[in-house]
Formats: structure tokens, sequence, C-alpha cells
């Protein structure tokens, strides 16, 4: 199937937006790219589309407003860093969703939520409330009380998850690459675009998987882990560009291309 009936067919939408793709060059949060994309998602939800966003940004966003902070490696820093942070990422959003009239919700969570019937039950219904009141949830990982032990680690895998717990019906992965190639395109100009993956371990084996970038956690090996966990339970996935125009509307109109992950048939 491809990505424009995927995303047709589609009424339940979870997107991740990844650090790499929310900073600007100047290493602050791209609010252009957070206005053009609540613009995206005022007009898919006035189509009758439910929208739920997972987004990184928060350490991005605390060196923004608190970059004496920039070369501390401690733990207790950083986690301090993501608690400004928090605060300034979920502004930028509710700045650019309020000209479309609205309104988005905060939802931090850690792996140990997950694992606990009650709170997947509490987070569920949660989210089944805020998105049939026509609100924008945003989750993020709750870095500020994260250690190792209840830690995802990774916003690709806290994304599929979020949609495995809310049972949509697609996953979009946003990141600074248009989607799974044989090699790194950055490093490699004949890189090759995988469009469409049903076989995940075996495009593991086949493709060369680079470090993670400088402000993400996850690189590529991340993504294919959320697409895998997406598909065990039916859900579809799409891993694209999210820093280029309008990226939700060129995929759904076939204007930009990405990597399926899909069930073999």
């Amino acid at each position: 199937m491809s990505i424009q009936k995927l995303i047709s067919e589609a009424r339940k939408i979870v997107i991740k937006f990844g650090s790499n793709t929310l900073a600007g060059t100047d290493g602050k949060i791209n609010t252009s790219l957070l206005k053009e994309f609540a613009d995206q998602t005022a007009k898919f939800t006035g189509q009758g589309k439910q929208i739920i966003i997972v987004s990184s940004g928060a350490q991005v966003a605390g060196l923004s407003t608190l970059d004496k902070w920039a070369r501390k490696k401690d733990m207790h820093y950083r986690q301090a860093l993501c608690a400004v942070g928090q605060v300034e990422l979920m502004d930028a959003w509710r700045k650019a969703f309020k000209p479309h009239g609205l309104h988005i919700a905060q939802i931090l969570l850690t792996q140990e939520d997950f694992g606990d019937p009650a709170r997947t039950l509490n987070m569920r219904n949660t989210l089944f409330t805020l998105v049939d009141e026509g609100i924008i949830p945003i989750i993020n990982e709750n870095d500020t009380v994260s250690v190792e032990e209840i830690k995802i680690g990774d916003n690709d895998n806290l994304a599929a998850q979020s949609a495995i717990l809310w049972s949509a019906d697609l996953l979009v992965l946003f990141s600074d690459i248009d989607g799974i190639y044989n090699k790194n395109p950055k490093e490699f100009p004949d890189a090759k675009l995988t469009e469409e993956v049903s076989d995940i371990d075996s495009i593991r084996k086949e493709i060369s998987i680079g470090e993670t970038s400088s402000f993400g956690t996850g690189g590529i090996s991340t993504k294919l882990e959320a697409a895998k966990k997406a598909l065990s339970y039916g859900i579809p996935a799409i891993l694209a560009h999210g820093g280029k125009p309008c990226c939700l509307e060129a995929l759904a109109e076939g204007r930009q291309k990405g990597t399926v992950f899909k069930t073999a048939y």
C-alpha cells in the first residue's frame, strides 16, 4: 500500500518529531516548522482525522534557554535542562496551534507507565478523552525522572508504544532523513532509498546503520525497532523527512517519498 493510501485511509495517526527535525540551524527550536505543522494538523483534523504528536526537543529547548549549561554533562544538569526546556517546548507548540483555535495537552511518560496495567488504562482513557474533545495530545518522555531502569530511551519507541496504546491506524516517524537507505546517504551519494519494507529483520542485515545524531537519542536502529513494534500490532509505519516543506501534506499528496513499513501479504 502506498504512503498516499495509508494516510488517506488512516483516521487515527501518531506522528513523531525528532530533536534534529525540530532544531533549527542555530540549535534552537524551529518555531516556523512547528507553525507549518500546526497548519497541516488543523487541515487534517478538519477532515475528520485524529492526531497525536510525540515530540522530542526538551533538551534542545532547554539549551536554547540556558546555554550556560551547554557544556555540562552531569545527569542532574541534563534532567534539569529538560525540565526547563519542556516548558519552552510546550509553549512553542501552544503558540503554533493557537491561531487555529486548537488546544494542546502535555503527557509525560516513562517505560514504567507502560508496564503498569492501572497506569496504562488511565493513559489510554486520557488519550481517548483528549482526542475526542478535539485536543491535540503532545507526548514526550519524562526525562526529569527517567533513570536507566524506567527509561524508554528514544521517542521512536515511545511513539510506537503510544500508537499501540491508542490503537492507532498509522505511525509516522519524522526524522532528518528521507527513509531507510542501504547506507548512510549523508556519507555516500550513491545510497539508495528503500520505499517499502515488509521484513524488518532482513533489512536490518542489509543496511549499514550509522551513529545517532548530535541532538537525538535514536538512530536508524531505533526506528526499525519502533516500526517492528507497531507492525506486531498491525499498525503500519512511515519513516520520512520532517524538515521538508509541508511534510505531512506532501506525503499525503505523493509529492514526498519515504519508507513504508507494512506486513507482507
